[in-house]
């Protein structure tokens, strides 16, 4: 037996995990060695059996719950972080200036990354750049081979793992990628590319938002991410859906505009090139927004529910 965790290689304790890194060192040795856990895990105290009944979410999240310093406290940081970044975002875009700075350093990066996203997906080469995504204009090879690897990979670490969460996730993105590059044609993928700024700009908002719950034994917990990616992800969607609910109460508002190098906007681009009505651009993007507010609102009764179940079972 090993004097040191095969894990995180911190010296070898009491009990069946690593009090460091929360791994299991029997699942961590088989792991090391044959590259899945297929080692049988050693009969679990009572206590144990107790607490594998309450988290719902399986054994990842019995080991990540090790790591939590203070589950109570934790409790209160996932009650209150993402109704706080919110309160924030909506606070900035009462001043001109708020909102200016919001969009500039918070919504820009994400807007541009929901464009190229939605273009690797499609099939299509992107570079995000700051106020614009360079888009190549035919669909090639390396894009949807490289989208293809790392969907790839996130399923064998899913499968090497055990995680539900990563195997569904790929799952996800590998219909999503087969639809979007071979089931539609180059000029509806464009149009998709040119809504994916706001669109899944929305849905990126929400990952970042979201991944405040996860990752309690990775650097997001530990290196104190999750509080830039949540205030980031906030910021965000509060801009987005105020350029869009604002629009649907006066059609002036609409961000219909044409930079000095005589480049469209999203929404111009929309109407005049691919031909939708100044109707269906508002109503998709607030459908868009309404379906992310949804995801939000149960991603956050997920993680804040888990956060109290831990407290439960570690006192």
């Amino acid at each position: 037996m090993s004097a040191t965790c095969p894990w995180c290689e911190a010296p070898r304790a009491d009990g069946p995990r690593c009090p460091r890194c929360g791994a299991d060192y029997a699942k961590a040795a088989a792991i090391r060695k044959h590259g899945r856990a297929e080692v049988a895990a050693p009969v679990a105290p009572a206590a144990e059996v107790a607490e594998a009944q309450i988290f719902i979410a399986g054994d990842a999240e019995l080991e990540t719950s090790e790591v939590i310093d203070d589950p109570h406290t934790e409790f209160w940081m996932c009650v209150a972080a993402v109704p706080a970044m919110l309160l924030i975002g909506i606070l900035f875009q009462q001043f001109e200036w708020g909102r200016w700075l919001q969009r500039l350093l918070l919504t820009m990066p994400v807007h541009e990354l929901g464009h190229a996203v939605t273009a690797w997906l499609c099939g299509f080469g992107a570079i995000p750049t700051v106020w614009v995504t360079i888009t190549m204009d035919e669909r090639g090879f390396v894009a949807p081979a490289a989208v293809f690897a790392a969907v790839a990979w996130m399923l064998y670490r899913g499968w090497q793992f055990e995680s539900r969460a990563l195997l569904t996730a790929g799952g996800v993105l590998l219909l999503l990628q087969a639809i979007l590059t071979l089931g539609i044609k180059e000029h509806t993928a464009r149009s998709l590319i040119t809504f994916g700024g706001d669109g899944v700009g929305l849905v990126l908002a929400i990952l970042l938002m979201g991944s405040f719950f996860f990752g309690k034994a990775t650097q997001l917990y530990k290196g104190s991410l999750r509080w830039g990616f949540v205030a980031i992800g906030a910021g965000a969607f509060v801009d987005i859906n105020a350029t869009w609910w604002l629009a649907r109460r006066d059609p002036s508002e609409i961000p219909f505009t044409t930079r000095d190098n005589g480049m469209e906007s999203d929404a111009l681009k929309l109407v005049n090139e691919f031909g939708w009505t100044e109707a269906a651009l508002v109503n998709r993007h607030i459908a868009a927004c309404l379906l992310c507010m949804a995801a939000l609102a149960l991603v956050y009764a997920w993680g804040v529910r888990q956060a109290w179940l831990r407290t439960q079972a570690k006192p």
